[in-house]
């Protein structure tokens, strides 16, 4: 027995400082946008016409901040289209008022969802066919941008010679069901995508992207199919890059917590129905998710069981600085994302309880594609997605 507890230390530790140097070596190249004052002196950022695209269903109450920040951008000039997507809560009305006052907003009322389509890939789709602009930013109806946002966002799609760029927001969190789990967003992308590959490779299993924030042009949108080539997708963060990839284009992302911020539920029944929905697509298909369970257990959760196991006598007292060092290894990434993206304190300290959530969520998803149960959002039901 003792053996094997040493053994298990080592190994936890293993994985743990694994896990932590990753992180620290993706956190090189996760850099924000510059600001307008790095610009080049010849650039022509302040010429550029973009069209912020908004997909909504059900977003009254959102619609009103989201526009103001967009009306309120600066150095560069836009126009805002929002796909009123059969909303029942006056979204419609909301934008056609501010459109009123500003004809720079436009409302597109959606046509009908057809049948192999997901609700907001079709939004998605329509509202491409409206751009009028080169330049096309799609947000999600819970983000909020600072004034030099797009400015700085499309000056930064064009400097990096990407066809398609994300944005990370930063993630405000306010229950404790959302303070939980939305901070994984950060760790998990930190801490399992290859940066080196995802930049330097057109490998498909390296896309990765952020759903909320994303910027293409819309030659590129035509290209590789935009959201008509995931139609029936719920998960557009992984797999409108993967389709931009498979059609030889460029993907990249960045860090947009200085620009931009997001709410995206707000309850942990809503946080776990969004994870739910996105799984399938994301960790929840084999052979990955056993591989990441064993992983994410050992780097994340195990560290603390060895000191817990530590300070009742189970493990040599004599084992204690590996198990220090593996706690160590297995908090950083957690308070850094705290400390730069969410502020989450409180739950930064239940992490290991985070991560078991989290993996739950993974395992529950994965059982119930496997027995041909679809998915329910936003009032509507989808069949199971095949990744």
């Amino acid at each position: 027995m003792t053996h094997l507890l040493t053994a298990m230390v080592w190994v936890t530790l293993g994985a743990s400082s694994f896990v932590s140097v990753i992180f620290l070596v993706n956190l090189l190249f996760f850099r924000q946008a510059p600001r307008v004052e790095d610009f080049p002196a010849n650039g022509s950022a302040n010429r550029l016409g973009v069209s912020v695209l908004i997909p909504a269903r059900n977003e009254a109450h959102r619609m009103g901040t989201l526009l103001d920040s967009v009306v309120n951008s600066t150095g560069i000039d836009w126009e805002v289209c929002v796909l009123d997507d059969e909303s029942q809560d006056g979204t419609d009305r909301m934008v056609l008022e501010y459109s009123q006052r500003d004809p720079r907003v436009r409302l597109i009322r959606g046509e009908p969802k057809p049948a192999g389509w997901s609700g907001k890939q079709f939004a998605c789709w329509q509202l491409a066919q409206h751009a009028t602009h080169s330049e096309l930013v799609f947000l999600d109806a819970d983000v909020v941008l600072a004034p030099d946002a797009l400015v700085r966002a499309v000056h930064h799609r064009q400097g990096m010679q990407v066809d398609l760029l994300s944005g990370f927001p930063r993630q405000r969190v306010v229950t404790w069901g959302e303070a939980l789990l939305i901070p994984l967003i950060h760790l998990i992308l930190l801490c399992f995508l290859p940066f080196v590959l995802m930049r330097r490779t057109g490998m498909k299993g390296a896309a990765a992207g952020c759903g909320q924030f994303f910027l293409t042009t819309k030659q590129a949108y035509q290209t590789s199919g935009g959201h008509g080539s995931i139609r029936q997708s719920l998960h557009d963060g992984l797999m409108l890059p993967r389709a931009y990839r498979q059609a030889g284009l460029r993907t990249d992302l960045f860090e947009a917590s200085d620009m931009a911020t997001c709410r995206m539920y707000t309850s942990f029944a809503d946080t776990w129905s969004g994870l739910l929905k996105n799984a399938t697509e994301g960790f929840a298909r084999m052979p990955l998710l056993p591989f990441m369970t064993l992983i994410m257990l050992l780097a994340f959760v195990s560290p603390v069981v060895c000191a817990l196991a530590l300070a009742a006598g189970g493990i040599s007292s004599s084992l204690s600085v590996l198990v220090i060092a593996s706690c160590a290894c297995s908090y950083l990434p957690r308070i850094v994302c705290c400390w730069k993206y969410d502020r989450a304190w409180l739950a930064c300290l239940l992490h290991p309880v985070a991560i078991l959530l989290f993996l739950t969520i993974q395992w529950v998803a994965w059982v119930r594609h496997s027995m041909g149960w679809g998915v329910q959002w936003r009032n509507r039901s989808y069949p199971g997605v095949s990744p």
